[in-house]
């Protein structure tokens, strides 16, 4: 059987021109697409449950898997076990099949396949412990509707959307000389998109093109290109330190990003108080909430409040891709060899299992960067880095922090010295050092192994980097915004 291989792919994303009397149609389509991804996720849950309970996966989980044969076995072993309980993608498609055919006129069978494709991935990230539990789309939900191929169901074509019956006009501006160069390669297939913006809903769709992203210009005509040399990279929870050949700069992360934490708290009070006025029967006496099936009753003001919600998270989130794909770019220009520590930011989100206590007698909170780290998003930064790096060719190498240890090493006496967090500068040659840029130096001198840094070359380039460190250090003691406490100002 011949291999399907894959070829690249980008997505350009355009608003869409929706008449009136078409949006009815496709909130209806919307909705219905939601109740066949629940159901297709409910069917998975079931099969999955029904399979781990048998007896021959509890034999297969108890297989060795020492040697790579056994391994081997032991994947035959569960992959006879999906076919036996049904647990694939495609007995998922025959699943959702005769549904689909029973709403033919609102959803096609290539959608209705990719629904279904979605809900076994889902149900997948439990099995293999990547997700706690699975989670149905509740009415309204339902954000995004797809195909497969751009010759049926949801196709672009000649500036229109078609789909089954509807068509909607892209809205594509003259001067958007990027959106004009991407539609000209092949579209693979088309994702439509449904987004509240300012309390209204917004229908855009997303083409999913071969081939790579074109090169953007700038006001002057000129497009970016990539620089030469290493880039040291050492990000943190809110701020990141960058030290290339030409430059040292030590920023926040998503400047743009206003804390809005305090107005959501605000806004997420004033509807608990709407909906327990609204619904007194629904709470027990203590406060707690009774487990009936009366129906919910909203207010006016309660949708307002989730609208003014909704939107302080959505303008946050676009502020902050802005900024990193900002960050991103600047960073391309300045070389061409990207080394970051591994860190996993996931760890850095769950409270401290241990319980301590401070000096004092107290007991120390157990939160740790889940906050910040949803504020910043700095794994979203690494994602979109790596995303603009493949698109030239180019990759971010990680290097092993375990082993580096770049927070405590020091290239003067090649000794390595724990620090407390809270320690934010280093004394090197009788001088003091930020500690966050003294670490991106580091990193940026690590071996081709990526395990060890090379101390020789670190103490040939230390005092170029001495005199890009003083200049970073006294722009932000100079500028009008006042830096984060991290930086240990």
């Amino acid at each position: 059987m011949a291999v399907k291989r894959s070829t690249p792919s980008y997505v350009l994303t355009l608003p869409l021109k929706v008449e009136q009397n078409q949006l009815h149609h496709l909130e209806k389509r919307f909705e219905t697409a939601r109740r066949l991804y629940n159901a297709c996720l409910r069917e998975a849950e079931k099969r999955l449950r029904v399979m781990r309970e048998s007896k021959a996966c509890q034999r297969a989980r108890k297989l060795p898997a020492s040697t790579p044969a056994e391994r081997k076995a032991r994947a035959a072993a569960f992959h006879s076990l999906n076919q036996r309980f049904k647990f694939e993608e495609y007995a998922l498609h025959d699943f959702v099949k005769p549904m689909q055919r029973t709403f033919k006129h609102l959803i096609d069978s290539q959608a209705a396949q990719k629904l279904a494709t979605r809900a076994f991935d889902a149900v997948r990230k439990v099995q293999f412990g990547k997700a706690k539990k699975i989670s149905f789309k509740r009415f309204g939900e339902m954000h995004s509707v797809e195909g497969k191929q751009n010759t049926a169901g949801i196709r672009y074509k000649e500036g229109m959307v078609h789909w089954l019956g509807l068509s909607m006009t892209v809205r594509l501006k003259e001067g958007d000389a990027y959106a004009h160069l991407a539609l000209k390669d092949r579209v693979k297939y088309c994702r439509l998109l449904r987004r509240w913006i300012k309390g209204q809903i917004r229908y855009y769709v997303q083409l999913v093109l071969e081939g790579t992203p074109p090169v953007k210009y700038n006001r002057n005509g000129q497009k970016g290109r990539p620089g030469k040399g290493k880039i040291g990279i050492d990000i943190g929870t809110q701020t990141i330190a960058i030290v290339s050949n030409a430059k040292a700069s030590l920023l926040e992360l998503a400047p743009s990003v206003i804390n809005v934490q305090k107005d959501i708290q605000l806004v997420q009070r004033a509807m608990d108080r709407s909906r327990r006025a609204m619904n007194p029967g629904k709470y027990n006496s203590d406060g707690t909430i009774k487990k009936t099936r009366e129906k919910w009753v909203f207010s006016k003001r309660y949708h307002q409040l989730k609208i003014r919600y909704r939107e302080l998270s959505r303008v946050n989130a676009s502020r902050r891709r802005q900024d990193h794909c900002r960050l991103a770019n600047e960073l391309i220009e300045q070389g061409d060899q990207f080394f970051i520590e591994t860190m996993s930011f996931r760890a850095l989100q769950k409270r401290a299992k241990e319980t301590a206590k401070n000096s004092s007698g107290r007991f120390k909170s157990k939160k740790r960067f889940g906050r910040s780290l949803a504020r910043k998003a700095p794994a979203l930064f690494v994602s979109i880095l790596e995303l603009k790096l493949k698109a030239i060719s180019l990759e971010v190498q990680y290097i092993h922090t375990a082993k580096v240890k770049a927070s405590q090493y020091n290239h003067e006496t090649g000794q390595l010295i724990k620090k407390k967090l809270s320690d934010r500068w280093n004394v090197i040659e009788g001088e003091r050092i930020q500690r966050d840029l003294y670490s991106a130096f580091l990193i940026k001198h690590v071996t081709d192994t990526l395990d060890q840094i090379d101390r020789p070359a670190c103490i040939a380039d230390y005092s170029l980097f001495k005199q890009l460190h003083d200049r970073e250090i006294e722009r932000i003691q100079t500028t009008a915004c006042t830096p984060i406490p991290s930086f240990g100002f």
